[in-house]
């Protein structure tokens, strides 16, 4: 995450927000901007492989 992105987060924020809410939005955007670049790069699942993975973790 670069500093613009971050920014932009914050200023998305009500006036008033805890320190926990900051860092939840931080972090869903950096999880997003990290599954976008590895999507770009192929490192993805298939719908199968997804299925296949979530039932073992399911058990």
């Amino acid at each position: 995450m670069n500093r613009v992105t971050a920014i932009k987060t914050i200023e998305k924020l009500p006036s008033n927000f805890s320190i926990d809410e900051l860092f939840e939005k931080l972090l869903f955007v950096q999880k997003v901007e990290e599954g976008i670049k590895d999507a770009d790069k192929g490192k993805v699942f298939s719908t199968q492989e997804a299925k296949k993975k979530l039932k073992k973790w399911l058990k």
